[in-house]
């Protein structure tokens, strides 16, 4: 009968390849990569094409803004009257301050909708340095918007002056040109990045909408029903720099006789703008996400 043999001490399992050495510092096969803006602007871009309500509301803009454009410019060519001598361009005007409201709630979406689903708090967590993000959004909406109005009105302008010049229409100046096309295009783009600042400050998305909407209209509404011969400058100021009066100077069909001509509104807009860029700057770094 065999003795039993007693146990053999186990081994210790060899330490894996990877675990450095006593004293030495671990470093990770992922490469790290410092962040920059670029990476800010990849993921806005994603995030703004990858969204029902960008395609939806840019459809509705392109609808209305050509659409209204090629309708009222066919119905006048389609009429026994003539344009008058007057720039066969002024006709776009009705579908781009339509379609500026669809470019705002765009610009709104852009920030508030990200507030009421929470995605903000993982893009705070992916990009901790706000500004960043305020800026990326920012720069990548402007670029989308300024390109879509830019080839709508385009569009609409190219076909105004080949329809209404065999109506009695002039035929544009390079200068008139320039402002119905890439002037209304940095306005409205403008217009929109207000929006989108709006959305930011009031994480809000029907109020800052309602709000939006309500800076667009009511300054001329409101002059419309001031009758008072004691509030007739009140009247004219709210005429000369409300919304729709500034879209019309670039048509040089402006709704005043006063106030600001040629590209004057385009500065109004940038320096309005810039002013919200900041305070909406300022509570983005103040306040909880």
């Amino acid at each position: 009968m065999s003795t039993p043999q007693p146990p053999m001490p186990q081994q210790a399992a060899p330490a894996p390849s990877w675990h450095p050495a006593p004293g030495a510092s671990y470093t990770s096969p992922i490469p790290v990569v410092r962040t920059h803006l670029g990476h800010a602007l990849t993921s806005e871009w994603t995030k703004i094409r990858s969204v029902r309500s960008t395609m939806w509301t840019i459809g509705v803009f392109l609808l209305l803004v050509i659409g209204l454009g090629a309708l009222i410019t066919f119905v006048v060519a389609a009429s026994d009257a003539e344009v008058g001598g007057e720039s066969a361009l002024q006709l776009g005007f009705a579908g781009v301050l339509t379609g500026s409201i669809c470019m705002m709630t765009l610009g709104v979406l852009t920030t508030a909708s990200e507030y009421g689903t929470g995605l903000i708090r993982t893009t705070m967590t992916a990009c901790p340095d706000r500004g960043r993000v305020l800026m990326a959004k920012s720069i990548v909406f402007f670029a989308l918007a300024f390109v879509v109005t830019l080839v709508a009105t385009s569009l609409v302008a190219l076909l105004q002056v080949s329809v209404l010049t065999d109506h009695g229409g002039r035929e544009p100046t390079g200068g008139e040109w320039l402002k119905a096309t890439v002037g209304i295009s940095l306005y409205v783009a403008l217009l929109g990045l207000l929006g989108l600042l709006a959305g930011s400050v009031i994480r809000h998305s029907a109020g800052a909408i309602t709000l939006m909407i309500g800076v667009l209209l009511a300054p001329l509404v409101i002059a419309l029903f001031l009758f008072s011969e004691s509030l007739r400058r009140v009247q004219q100021g709210l005429f000369t720099y409300s919304i729709p009066n500034q879209l019309s100077i670039f048509y040089d069909n402006s709704l005043s006789r006063s106030g600001p001509s040629g590209w004057d509104p385009l500065w109004i807009m940038l320096g309005l703008t810039a002013a919200v860029f900041v305070g909406a700057y300022a509570l983005l770094e103040k306040r909880d996400v």
